[in-house]
């Protein structure tokens, strides 16, 4: 399929809270794109077609031109490889799936059927990112440190999907702190890690990870879901012109003390900007780093069982 002319015909699927807080409002205020239907399980889109299985939505509206793909990780490749196999232009939420080797299949799948495959790493679009990287490319970076933590009773409340094989437990928001390091600090790969798993949850609560940069510089990770109180979505840099804090997920940065930028997030109205663009230029953006960092964790990782969790 070719870049297409004029608004973006796109369906949704698997409409659950992050579409609702996040993906709904952006569309709707978006010019380059008519949302014309969903398909989820349980939940509805007030004002178009809705259905309950992807193949289901293709069938009846074949005028689509692309999906934005939102269900749980661990069913996103079989409704990827339908939509792309059908010559549509796909939008993953994050986690782009549940694996590595799904997701480099899926980006051999747009390539072969001619359209665009977009890993939408949210946090990357937070206001201050870009403004930190350009900080870090004109500093010698020493050291760094990695620390979100958050209340997972309060963003993902009754979520079994989370705590399940390939729910990715504290690291389904700790990806999103690894997708803003791995566009602003140099390469870097795990050294050891401990992950600390409820004794009757598939997936980890909390982790600490040791990263090494490729020169050997240390950058530590501290992932916790049972913050209470402020939510701490922080990464700090030691360097030779100050230290750095990029807080708020990504939306404020401080350097030397002194605040640099500090801006409401949009990051979902970028991101549906940035599809457009691929979709329009015939590209695809699929970065596996901050996915490949999750399952090196998983396969480095010491397991530590801690008390059990309950909602």
């Amino acid at each position: 399929m070719q870049g297409t002319s004029g608004p973006i015909r796109i369906g949704i699927v698997g409409v659950g809270k992050i579409v609702r807080d996040q993906h709904l409002p952006a569309l709707a205020k978006d010019n380059g794109f008519d949302l014309i239907a969903a398909a989820s399980r349980h939940g509805k889109v007030d004002g178009i077609p809705n259905f309950s299985t992807i193949e289901a939505m293709l069938d009846a509206v074949p005028e689509l031109e692309a999906v934005s793909l939102c269900m749980p990780p661990q069913f996103r490749y079989d409704a990827a490889r339908t939509a792309l196999e059908a010559g549509k232009h796909v939008f993953l939420e994050k986690p782009p799936g549940a694996t590595v080797s799904e997701v480099e299949h899926l980006k051999a799948l747009a390539a072969k059927n001619g359209v665009s495959l977009f890993a939408s790493w949210h946090s990357r679009y937070a206001p201050a990112v870009e403004a930190a990287r350009a900080f870090l490319a004109s500093a010698k970076l020493q050291s760094a440190a990695i620390i979100w933590k958050e209340d997972v009773r309060r963003w993902h409340p009754n979520q079994d999907w989370i705590w399940q094989p390939g729910g990715f437990g504290v690291f389904d928001p700790g990806i999103n702190a690894l997708s803003i390091a791995t566009h602003i600090l140099p390469p870097m790969f795990i050294a050891e890690a401990r992950l600390d798993f409820p004794q009757n949850r598939d997936a980890p609560i909390a982790a600490q990870v040791a990263f090494r940069t490729s020169t050997g510089l240390p950058v530590t990770m501290d992932l916790d879901w049972l913050q209470t109180g402020p939510q701490s979505w922080d990464i700090v840099a030691e360097t030779d012109r100050g230290q750095m804090v990029l807080s708020s997920g990504g939306a404020k940065l401080a350097i030397a003390g002194k605040a640099i930028q500090d801006q409401p997030e949009a990051e979902y109205p970028m991101l549906y900007g940035r599809f457009a663009e691929i979709v329009r230029t015939g590209t695809s953006d699929v970065d596996l780093a901050p996915l490949q960092h999750v399952a090196d964790a998983f396969m480095l990782g010491k397991r530590n069982v801690v008390e059990a969790f309950e909602d």
